[in-house]
């Protein structure tokens, strides 16, 4: 595998885990009863987008290194 496929490789897995990752633990606004003047009631109160990349990129890695497992060693 090239450097350049397992970079771009890596690249649409991390992604893809983020959008598996952004629903977990959300809360709106209206359900803490804090709903912001001038906002959407359905937004996000505390949304810890560092949290949630730092997982994502745990969980990423993880898929990425039985992804290149398989394909160098079965030759996918």
């Amino acid at each position: 595998m090239s450097v350049t496929l397992a970079i771009g490789l890596y690249i649409v897995i991390w992604w893809t885990v983020l959008f598996a990752v952004l629903p977990f633990g959300v809360k709106s606004q209206t359900e803490v009863d804090a709903v912001v003047g001038g906002t959407e009631p359905g937004a996000p109160t505390a949304p810890r987008l560092w949290l949630k990349a730092l997982v994502t990129t745990v969980v990423a890695a993880a898929v990425f290194a039985v992804a290149y497992w398989a394909i160098v060693t079965i030759e996918l």
